[in-house]
């Protein structure tokens, strides 16, 4: 079954085949309406379960989309609706899913629900985020960054602020697409040593460095994310933000990086806290054809799970 779970677990030959679809499809499209279809229908009388345990903008419409551009039919689905893992286990409820649909995009809490998901599915299955990952998020990315600067290997990316599941996944992209890392933030937040160590042994030059000013000063470009989870306390708000407030994304922190370093973000964006106005809205910054990017993307990774 050829599931799409996190970028370390797929063949970088097949992570570079997939930006290179989601690229052509892209161009092939050109200035069409958006709810035209596309010229190729690979997903003609076929059924998409999209599962949401998070609240989604982004994720839900890109799949949503996708799937109806390339002519197949969706099915939206809450974990309220689902009672996902409370009424009926996971694995049964894989089970069942995999008699109705032919492919299953799930945006869930912990990796193990992911996991036993996979685990249980005779379809593939996608994850369109976890607690600990979010691959299709970054696989954008790499698309954005290349379609502004040419091949990302070798290059740097700076990471500010928390390491949270989208550092994590650039953690593990940096191995797999051959790019070097800097987080900065506070060492509370610092990513998993396992995951630093892995992408060193596959050849990222990997730094921790507690100064943002000098952590950009080589940036090819500068990653941050929101300070605050969903579900955060008030008072876990406050902490997080006295921690991070140091490693803001600002005209100063911009200014520190080489003259053609990209800025995104994978959005929502809290204005005025990880990132300001001046810079989400500036010449550096992609964030919003990163945006666009998740649709190109994961239309070709669905059509790569499908041998499509």
């Amino acid at each position: 079954m050829t599931h799409f779970l996190d970028i370390h677990s797929t063949d970088p030959g097949d992570l570079r085949a997939i930006l290179d679809q989601a690229r052509q499809m892209k161009t092939a499209r050109g200035d069409r309406p958006k709810g035209t279809p596309d010229d190729e229908l690979p997903l003609a009388g076929r059924v998409v379960a999209l599962i949401f345990e998070k609240p989604s903008t982004r994720t839900r419409i890109s799949f949503d989309l996708g799937v109806r551009q390339m002519g197949g039919t969706t099915m939206v689905l809450s974990g309220t609706d689902m009672q996902l893992g409370h009424g009926e286990t996971i694995a049964d409820t894989a089970r069942v899913l995999s008699r109705y649909v032919d492919l299953i995009m799930i945006r869930t809490f912990g990796e193990d629900i992911l996991t036993e998901m996979a685990d249980h599915a005779s379809v593939p299955v996608i994850n369109g985020l976890t607690d600990s990952s979010h691959p299709c998020q970054i696989m954008a990315d790499v698309m954005t960054y290349e379609e502004h600067r040419g091949s990302i290997r070798g290059k740097r990316v700076a990471w500010m602020g928390d390491g949270n599941n989208v550092a994590q996944s650039f953690l593990h992209a940096a191995g797999s697409f051959g790019f070097d890392f800097t987080f900065s933030g506070p060492p509370q937040l610092d990513p998993r040593d396992d995951l630093i160590g892995a992408a060193r042994r596959a050849g990222s030059d990997v730094r921790i460095e507690r100064d943002p000013s000098a952590a950009v000063a080589d940036a090819d470009l500068i990653v941050t994310d929101t300070w605050v989870s969903m579900g955060d306390a008030e008072s876990s708000r406050q902490r997080r933000h006295n921690l991070l407030r140091p490693y803001q994304v600002n005209e100063a922190l911009v200014a520190a990086a080489p003259a053609d370093a990209l800025v995104m973000h994978c959005l929502p964006a809290h204005r005025g806290e990880e990132i300001t106005d001046a810079v989400l809205d500036g010449p550096r910054s992609v964030v919003f054809d990163e945006a666009e990017n998740r649709l190109h993307a994961q239309k070709a990774i669905m059509r790569w799970c499908l041998g499509l």
